[in-house]
């Protein structure tokens, strides 16, 4: 999740080595700037807000978990009408991190929990981070991205219609080689 090329245009990197056991409020606002390269990295017409409100608590031995909300104000673009589409995201946040090289991410990694059975409905495995720092803002972005609509479309917008003749509607069916083949016989 964190492992990506580019950093985050709202990179808030923490060192996670020294939490307190109640954890640590981290509140990102996205500026003008970081919301226009939010906004061309995950191809929106604008990013019109972008918050983030995250706890950031130990987990385990030497994990961290981050749990809050992202609220963002997006426009995207109708894929059946191409009008702007404004759009309100209010996603949970909700997730575990090990160290790269902690016990749990090398079992991870080696295939032992093979056997375990997981419970879709459940909590995700932990992923991992390069430790001590763990950027909140990357683990923000990509819980934000997630819940844009890949294919998003103004209510009551539907399909185009067509209008053909009878015989053009059989000629582009499914089945208008098997149909001409069998009038051939």
């Amino acid at each position: 999740m964190t492992g990506t090329a580019a950093p985050s245009p709202v990179s808030r990197p923490l060192d996670v080595s020294r939490l307190a056991a109640g954890g640590r409020a981290v509140s990102i606002g996205a500026d003008a700037d970081q919301r226009a390269a939010l906004a061309e990295i995950h191809g929106l017409e604008t990013v019109d807000g972008f918050r983030a409100e995250l706890v950031v608590r130990p987990w385990q031995r030497d994990g961290v978990r981050v749990t809050g909300e992202i609220v963002a104000d997006i426009v995207q673009q109708c894929v059946v009408t191409l009008e702007p589409l404004p759009a309100r995201l209010a996603v949970p946040v909700d997730a575990t991190f090990v160290p790269r090289d902690s016990r749990l991410a090398r079992r991870l990694e080696q295939g032992e929990g093979q056997d375990v059975l997981i419970d879709p409905e459940g909590p995700d495995a932990p992923e991992t981070f390069d430790s001590p720092f763990l950027d909140i803002g990357a683990v923000a972005e990509e819980f934000f991205a997630l819940a844009i609509d890949p294919y998003p479309h103004k209510p009551g917008a539907g399909p185009v219609e067509m209008t053909a003749g009878e015989d053009d509607q059989a000629e582009q069916g499914p089945f208008a080689a098997l149909d001409r083949l069998r009038k051939a016989r």
